[in-house]
């Protein structure tokens, strides 16, 4: 059983992926690896870094609170299952909606932040 797990990616939610990724690829002189029109994947020399497309996006409000910050951690593990086992040991749970549970599965660490741990990221 292996439950090594390392930090695979950071996910930023927003409402345009190819506008915000490319940003974030200048920035960070990385390239974007992967597009689609939901979904771009940036890759840095330290760290991958993804644009997400949510429906009804709002931008965070900091410092108010009205809307909280959007972004989550992507773990990249090379056994779900173990992976899944471990990080609940520690205290995560297991989300009720899994929309890829054979690529990643979809956790809320203690206080209620969302990770996902993946099989689907590169080394």
């Amino acid at each position: 059983m292996d439950d090594t797990i390392r930090i695979g990616s950071i996910s930023l939610d927003c409402d345009d992926p190819a506008a915000l990724g490319a940003f974030w690829a200048s920035l960070l002189d990385g390239e974007v690896a992967f597009s689609s029109d939901n979904f771009v994947a940036v890759r840095t020399d330290v760290v991958w870094l993804s644009a997400v497309r949510v429906d009804n996006y709002r931008a965070p409000t900091w410092p108010d609170d009205d809307v909280a910050k959007q972004v989550h951690l992507d773990l990249a593990v090379k056994d779900l299952g173990a992976a899944t086992v471990r990080a609940e040991r520690l205290g995560a749970r297991k989300h009720e909606v899994q929309p890829q549970p054979d690529r990643w599965i979809v956790m809320s660490d203690p206080a209620g932040h969302p990770f996902c741990l993946s099989t689907q990221i590169p080394d």
